[in-house]
């Protein structure tokens, strides 16, 4: 049968990956890239530069003006690339952030970011970069593999893990060992998107499990009169687009099972040829928000890939934490008597070569050469004798990484913006910086703690479903002209009151966002009652008083804009 005339059927961008995907495994093929450095940014071939990098914690850089400068829901490429260094569980040395310090003074301009998955991010590396830098790193005991791709992601943890008096159990060897063994490992190269794992045996639950694929949490249970420690499972939570918390699975986890449930259910998410079939809906949240998926039906699959039963634990066994500050910024005391752990607040994420080398020498000096990074874009110096702790913050301020900070200087997060990231439709890390800096002067000493999270776009890296106050990027038209702006969302969290925030119909060109936020929160300051946090009061009160609030007036809701073509396909988020 002739086949002429018969256009030829165009491959959708799911089954363009998942051919790449089996044609070939990027870890095993590095050498390509030491090939591509010696011949120049143009030898790089499209299938690196637009998927097989991220598999090396790699994507091309933007051009500074983000997805509207591009085509196809995606921004223009420059010849510069950005790079994430995976750190389990936020552990980093002295040793080993001298050596980030001097790539970053080297190769990325003198600037980095720590991220919302305890990873430091770089910038500006070109491609004749990008085998020194991973060499480096390979030295010190540190690798970018897994930062980015349809693989594990960097495995988050309690920054305090094994110093907490308050943790159940110290989770962080567990965190590292899935991290070894499931990063790289060619049996997960190729999953059908991203992977997210935490792993904590604080009672805080400051990894955010919520929010998380999947997330082992520390539990007590009692057993024939003897206490014993294990975990609980929770599948299936993300944000981006369409934001879905955790769902709790029923079963208790062994310390001794831990290891393979995770495997288990990676296993399992592998397997799902379904979510395959789009990019967008790829997660195994999708699994339980489009596939008839729930926690029993869950339970069965995964005892079936472990061989045996999984002892039963109903929910309402877990103890939830309060609504909390969960950065660990500030001095507390370790378990290791005379110790404590100094955090400080590295407003968004934002640090110099220079700041790294010197939090290297600080944590020689008064500590004993070991710090945590934390998914608040924070950093933590540890086992500080308490005697050295006040002049550790002296030191920490006189660097301008605050051990002391407002509420809104400690509860900001931004993601990367249309600085660097071809999805970004706004720019957010120098928005945010500003936008600190004008509440701090508009309600001086406000006493409540505020999530202020602000995204460049619908895909939410900047994680603003989960914020008190969260932003997310548009554009819009003011006095004839194009300019950033953003679209409010409300009273999302996690913890006791977990919730995705509220999207209030409400948005502000950029210049305009600290008039509106004021506007709210002197609302909320005239109106609350006795001991009523910030929390409470967004969610007694209805989206019209709130919208009326940001706005000075009353005022019809406006739609949230829709995503653009494409997103959360290649979003470089966390």
């Amino acid at each position: 049968m002739s086949t002429a005339g018969i256009p030829a059927v165009k491959e959708t961008k799911a089954q363009k990956s998942e051919r790449l995907k089996l044609e070939k495994n990027p870890w095993e093929a590095w050498e390509e890239v030491r090939q591509f450095a010696k011949e120049g940014r143009e030898s790089v071939l499209p299938e690196w530069a637009n998927l097989y990098f991220k598999w090396w914690g790699i994507y091309t850089q933007g051009d500074g003006v983000g997805v509207t400068g591009g085509v196809g829901g995606e921004g223009k490429a420059t010849e510069y690339f950005m790079m994430r260094i995976g750190l389990p569980n936020g552990i980093l040395s002295s040793a080993q952030l001298r050596v980030i310090a001097d790539l970053t003074k080297k190769y990325a301009r003198n600037l980095a970011d720590i991220t919302t998955r305890q990873n430091i991010q770089l910038h500006w590396l070109t491609i004749e970069a990008l085998p020194e830098v991973v060499d480096a790193l390979t030295t010190v005991g540190l690798s970018p593999k897994g930062a980015c791709g349809d693989v594990v992601r960097n495995v988050t943890g309690c920054p305090l893990a094994g110093i907490d008096g308050h943790e159940l159990i110290d989770a962080s060897p567990l965190a590292v060992e899935i991290a070894h063994k499931l990063t790289a490992n060619p049996e997960f190269y190729n999953l059908p998107r991203k992977f997210k794992i935490s792993v904590t045996g604080c009672p805080l639950w400051c990894s955010y499990p919520e929010i998380n694929d999947v997330a082992l949490t520390a539990i007590k249970r009692t057993v024939d009169g003897k206490e014993e420690i294990g975990y609980t499972l929770r599948v299936g939570g993300g944000l981006s687009t369409e934001p879905h918390l955790a769902v709790r699975i029923p079963a208790f986890i062994q310390q001794d099972q831990a290891y393979a449930a995770v495997h288990a259910t990676a296993e399992i998410f592998r397997e799902q040829q379904e979510l395959r079939e789009n990019r967008t809906r790829a997660r195994i949240k999708y699994l339980f928000m489009r596939h008839g998926w729930t926690a029993a039906s869950f339970l069965d699959a995964l005892e079936a890939k472990l061989g045996y039963k999984l002892d039963p634990s109903p929910v309402t066994e877990d103890v939830i934490p309060d609504d909390v500050y969960r950065d660990h910024i500030g001095i507390a005391p370790q378990r290791q008597a005379g110790l404590s752990s100094v955090g400080a607040s590295v407003l968004r994420g934002r640090i110099s070569g220079e700041q790294l080398h010197q939090l290297a020498e600080l944590a020689d000096q008064y500590g004993s050469g070991e710090l945590r990074t934390t998914i608040m874009q924070n950093i933590l110096i540890i086992n500080v004798p308490n005697e050295k702790a006040a002049a550790l913050v002296l030191a920490l301020n006189g660097m301008e990484l605050h051990v002391d900070v407002s509420a809104f200087w400690r509860g900001a997060i931004a993601c990367t913006g249309t600085e660097f990231c071809k999805l970004a439709i706004a720019e957010t890390k120098g928005f945010s910086q500003w936008l600190v800096s004008e509440m701090e002067e508009r309600l001086p000493g406000f006493d409540q703690q505020i999530k202020l999270h602000v995204t460049g776009c619908t895909n939410s890296c900047g994680q603003h479903w989960i914020a008190d106050i969260g932003l997310e990027g548009k554009k819009i038209k003011k006095d004839g002209r194009s300019v950033d702006a953003f679209y409010f969302c409300v009273g999302g969290a996690v913890g006791k009151f977990a919730r995705t925030a509220r999207p209030l119909g409400y948005r502000a060109a950029a210049e305009d966002v600290p008039d509106a936020i004021e506007r709210l929160l002197r609302g909320y300051l005239e109106a609350r009652r006795p001991e009523e946090d910030l929390r409470a009061y967004f969610a007694r009160t209805d989206d019209d008083s709130l919208r009326a609030q940001l706005a000075g007036t009353v005022v019809d809701p406006v739609e949230r804009d829709a995503p653009p073509v494409g997103a959360g396909r290649h979003a470089p988020g966390e």
